[in-house]
């Protein structure tokens, strides 16, 4: 034994000085090949030291005796497998450059329009928000004479107005010109920019006034309409709850997140001013959002995003004292997502320093403060003065006045409070030729912008079927009469198998269902680039929240951009933020 383990060593030095010897040349013949492995095998297993060097060696040996041809083959296939690949991505690059180019021209240069034809019905359309501008894009304007009445003559994509008040995104980004769809319909569509005072049911006629700031001869004048479809949306709700229409910032329009910019500037400018009182720079800086839907929650995260990446850089004297305080009556914020969620929400705003106060109810709103009953810790319903410097209200819709009095001329809307019921077809209930969509219509369905989007879309459809069925309709008529003026019978029957197709085509056309809302989930941005998404999947919903959701919320919110326009737009925002940072400036 002492003798085997005494040539132990020898023979692997002779072995390795044959392999160096042999030039790392392959052995001619299988006995050597076994008679190599054999000694490796026992090497490999009795003196582990070896073992790396005779693996090198025999690697080496393996490279060298491959073919040097098919050494080369091999490197120019994994050579032109790289080739092709980049190919592909430039070419795919310059495809899509130039479909975007195409549309961008296409949307630059719209063709000529046909006029309306006064002998069709009048179809007037309220309001340029979310029900109504997806009725537009897919109405075929050529059955109807169509007619826009708005005070606003763009429509808003809302679910990025949060990222307006920071400067993320600038608020031309979300705004697309109707103009700019309308003038692309192949029939001309009038739009007039006009508020509706007054709707008669009975006279079939919509009042309009020009609420611009230059008037001309004519301030005031009437629409008459066949169809009337309400679109107005609503209002901010305030409750009843005293100077909150007075001392609140709202958050539904442009001019709402521009007033609300300029007000977060002046609290931070004049907390800076010389010799302030500290008491008074402490409720300049807290910030205090009401509704703890998603649009409060996603202005919050957003106001607190921009303190942490700019306010507290530029405006380092703020630091110690900017706060943001969420203020919700319900038991939690986000009630329409799971508790999963809702629980990383709060989670969130914790380490953001947010502050949630849930169960509380603002009573009254003063300049200075608000007014707010909470249950305190023994119970007991207690009142406390909440001091603030920016108040901004994000809870509750209220009916429009021109939505309350056509309510009032409808007796079968007499039991509707929050809006007009209508039926499972989206018709005002008690009337025949009035259709409402959005936050302004009661459909048993969440006031969302989802909602408002698929009842436009439905009504297109509803609309385009019901020109359809009359062209079928009017046909068949003219088809009947001139089967009875039929000279001979062969006529005749040509004339009824024109009849039977027609009949046939009008039974299809015919079979639309009623409206059925098809939830696609919920999304909401709580800051720090995190997001919570509720999304519909298969049979269930599939929650999910963080960074990676938030690129998704990103992604979903571009995609639903109105157009091309818009989406480039909210790109470059996004890019300029993240380069050089959010704007401190007052305007």
């Amino acid at each position: 034994m002492a003798g085997a383990a005494a040539m132990r060593p020898f023979a692997s030095a002779s072995l390795l000085a044959h392999v160096r010897q042999t030039g790392g040349r392959a052995f001619s013949t299988a006995s050597s090949r076994s008679s190599l492995l054999a000694p490796r095998a026992r090497v490999a297993s009795r003196t582990p030291l070896r073992q790396p060097t005779l693996r090198l060696a025999f690697r080496r040996n393996y490279n060298d005796n491959i073919n040097p041809e098919t050494k080369a083959t091999v490197k120019r296939r994994g050579f032109k497998f790289f080739k092709w690949l980049w190919r592909a991505t430039y070419l795919s690059a310059i495809g899509g450059l130039i479909y975007v180019g195409y549309g961008i021209f296409e949307m630059r240069h719209p063709p000529d329009q046909v006029e309306p034809d006064p002998s069709k019905k009048t179809l007037v359309i309220l309001g340029t928000g979310w029900g109504s501008v997806s009725l537009l894009k897919k109405l075929d304007t050529e059955n109807y004479n169509v007619v826009v009445i708005s005070p606003r003559n763009y429509f808003l994509f809302t679910p990025l107005l949060p990222s307006c008040t920071t400067g993320t995104i600038e608020h031309r980004s979300i705004m697309e010109p109707v103009r700019n769809f309308l003038r692309h319909k192949k029939t001309a569509v009038k739009f007039y920019e006009a508020e509706a005072t007054k709707i008669d049911y009975q006279k079939k006629v919509v009042y309009i006034n020009d609420e611009s700031e230059i008037k001309g001869t004519v301030t005031s004048t009437e629409v008459p309409f066949d169809m009337l479809v309400v679109g107005v949306g609503a209002e901010n709700a305030t409750f009843g709850i005293p100077g909150v229409r007075e001392h609140a910032l709202f958050l539904k329009e442009v001019n709402d997140a521009q007033a609300i910019r300029k007000r977060i500037m002046d609290c931070c400018e004049t907390a800076t001013f010389k010799n302030q009182d500290p008491e008074e720079v402490k409720r300049l800086l807290h910030m205090v959002v009401v509704g703890g839907g998603p649009t409060g929650v996603e202005f919050a995260g957003e106001l607190q995003d921009f303190f942490n990446n700019d306010l507290k850089k530029w405006i380092p004297d703020i630091k110690d004292n900017f706060h943001v305080t969420l203020v919700e009556a319900l038991p939690n914020v986000l009630p329409m997502f799971s508790k999963q969620l809702i629980d990383y929400t709060e989670k969130t705003f914790k380490e953001e320093t947010i502050t949630i106060r849930t169960k509380t109810m603002v009573k009254n709103v003063t300049d200075k403060y608000i007014e707010a009953e909470s249950v305190g810790p023994d119970g007991k319903k207690q009142l406390e003065k909440i001091p603030y410097g920016l108040l901004v209200w994000a809870t509750g819709n209220a009916v429009r006045p021109v939505v309350k009095d056509l309510m009032s001329q409808i007796p079968a809307q007499k039991d509707s409070r929050r809006g007009l019921a209508v039926n499972e077809y989206l018709v005002v209930k008690g009337t025949e030729n009035i259709w409402a969509v959005g936050d302004c219509a009661v459909a048993n369905y969440a006031p969302t912008a989802q909602v408002a989007s698929q009842e436009g879309a439905f009504l297109a459809r509803l609309f385009n079927q019901m020109a359809k069925t009359e062209a079928l309709e009017s046909k068949l008529k003219e088809l009947s009469e001139a089967q009875e003026k039929a000279p001979n019978q062969q006529a005749r029957d040509e004339v009824f198998a024109n009849i039977k197709e027609l009949q046939r085509q009008l039974r299809r056309v015919k079979q639309i269902g009623p409206f059925q809302y098809s939830h696609q989930g919920s999304l909401a941005y709580i800051g720090s680039e995190k997001a919570v998404a509720d999304i519909s999947w298969l049979t269930g919903n599939f929650a999910t929240g963080g960074t990676l959701t938030y690129f998704f919320w990103r992604s979903a919110y571009l995609s639903m951009c109105f157009s091309t326009r818009n989406r480039i737009l909210v790109i470059m925002d996004w890019v300029k933020a993240k380069l050089f940072g959010r704007d401190v400036s007052r305007e």
